[in-house]
């Protein structure tokens, strides 16, 4: 919407929207995400991961389609509501499905590839409508043909469409194959993503192990997936994927993302457009370094200090406006009423600081909030638990898509006190119950959230997947793989690890020599 909401085409035909009539628009796309996000594990986890984003993909093109045809603002809400469900299912799905395809040591690149994707998404589509803004006399001619908003909005299909047919060529889960125990297809995939397509790779039969047992303890538990979910030690997890999610948003981020272009207006310096396209660049840029480093520094530092970069940068930004604005008299834009007047520096200084809290959210909560909500789940509640934590995000995406503008309008400077607050609130939550999960396999996550140690105090340990392998490799432990026509096997030492065939389940046995 931020490349649209300037244009006079867009404000002449839908009737010049701002305060709740423009954050009702905004709003719509959310409040969809927030349904598809509620739905997505009841797909994801009959259907599969896969099926679950061509779900999505056919969402978007119909969305876009009504979007592109919109009437009226009812209509494009309507479009708007469509694509969010599409919005909120990928959102869910999208971190489940790389979290379980991905080795642990690079599961959080892998994550960020998603983030630093998506940022390029925003980025290609914003300059879509800024050049698509250019049409007629530009976006200041007050008889701009329709096509300024129409154009986005149509193009914004195509990607859907490329989605759709990849997705033919992708494998399925491995543990949601192991899920439904069609466990020969899962080993071939694992051994094609971890081991060159060897069945018989240490590393292939150390997960296919780990990852039986952990279904096998699920199991005998005897729970539906709900009552695994309200269990205390997961449910803890829940609130905690859920206050995640809910501070990704309450950051203010994302809000800034929808409302740039009157924060530009504000500041009265340069061209909104152009001086809001910035904050796209640097949005792509500075996702680089967490693609780099999130595996190596962890994602408990970059959520932590991330919020405390955040709280600094909006409370200065705030302070400025506070200090050198003024009430808009009639000298600004109609759609503010809070400007900074022939100030360049100060000017300058409160649009250098909303390009910072951008490029903090982009090195770190953008990508750890997403990749953290993904692995610290078990498998049987994995994608029911994700998608009421990313309903969180969306819930509160809408709120404040809903409500920002009419606070930018009422109470103007103080919106960015309110987000300093809520990033001061984040960094200590983080602190108190975040505990680190890089460097584990997801079937690992029981060991550190059940450790009974408080999350500021590291737990000292090593992946049991690497030690397997080790024992695997050395020939101390052997293990046998359920392939049709073959036997997986690996090692010759002390023990044996043989699967046994009991109808629809299957048991794991340890032999002693």
């Amino acid at each position: 919407m931020s490349g649209v909401i300037g244009t006079s085409a867009y404000k002449r035909y839908f009737g010049n929207p701002v305060s709740y009539r423009q954050g009702g628009i905004t709003a719509s796309m959310p409040a969809g995400s927030l349904v598809g996000s509620l739905a997505s594990s009841f797909i994801a986890d009959k259907f599969s991961r896969k099926v679950a984003l061509q779900v999505a993909c056919v969402l978007w093109i119909i969305g876009s389609i009504v979007q592109c045809a919109s009437q009226n603002v009812t209509m494009l809400c309507t479009g708007r509501a469509i694509s969010g469900l599409c919005v909120g299912i990928t959102s869910s799905i999208v971190p489940v499905y790389q979290s379980e395809i991905a080795p642990k040591e690079i599961r959080g690149r892998v994550v960020s590839f998603q983030q630093w994707a998506i940022t390029w998404g925003i980025l290609i589509q914003y300059f879509i409508q800024y050049g698509a803004a250019q049409v007629g006399g530009g976006p200041d001619d007050p008889n701009q043909p329709e096509a300024a908003f129409r154009i986005p909005w149509g193009i914004q299909m195509l990607p859907a469409f490329i989605l759709f047919i990849g997705l033919l060529f992708f494998p399925y889960s491995p543990r949601w194959l192991a899920s439904k125990d069609r466990w020969e297809e899962a080993i071939k995939v694992m051994a094609d993503l971890h081991g060159g397509g060897n069945v018989n790779h240490p590393k292939v039969l150390a997960e296919y192990k780990e990852i039986e047992e952990a279904l096998r303890f699920e199991r005998e538990e005897g729970l539906s997936s709900f009552g695994a979910l309200i269990q205390p030690r997961i449910f803890k997890r829940v609130i905690l994927g859920i206050s995640v999610q809910m501070w990704s948003q309450l950051c203010g981020m994302n809000i800034m993302m929808y409302y740039i272009v009157y924060v530009m207006e504000g500041a009265r310096i340069g061209s909104p457009l152009t001086t809001a396209s910035i904050q796209y660049v640097i949005n792509v840029v500075l996702t680089l370094p967490a693609i780099v480093y999130l595996d190596k520094v962890g994602r408990r530092p970059m959520l932590i200090y991330g919020s405390i970069f955040m709280t600094g940068f909006f409370f200065i930004s705030g302070a400025l406006q506070a200090v050198y604005g003024q009430p808009n008299d009639g000298q600004g834009s109609n759609d503010i009423t809070w400007i900074v007047l022939d100030n360049v520096p100060i000017s300058s200084a409160i649009v250098a600081f909303s390009y910072l809290s951008v490029a903090t959210f982009a090195a770190t909560w953008g990508p750890a909030s997403w990749t953290y909500t993904a692995e610290i789940f078990p498998s049987r509640v994995r994608a029911m638990a994700v998608s009421i934590s990313a309903a969180s995000n969306w819930l509160w995406n809408m709120v404040l898509a809903l409500t920002v503008p009419p606070l930018l309008w009422n109470i103007n400077w103080k919106v960015y006190m309110i987000f300093a607050g809520f990033n001061c609130c984040a960094s200590i939550h983080m602190t108190l119950c975040a505990h680190e999960t890089a460097g584990l396999t997801l079937e690992e996550m029981d060991d550190v959230f059940d450790s009974g140690h408080p999350a500021w105090r590291p737990l000292k340990k090593t992946s049991r997947l690497d030690a397997l392998q080790r024992d695997i490799e050395q020939g101390r432990v052997r293990i046998y793989a359920p392939i049709q026509g073959e036997i997986g096997a690996k090692g010759s030492g002390d023990k044996i690890f043989a699967l046994s065939d009991l109808g629809p389940r299957r048991e794991l046995q340890v032999f002693e020599r």
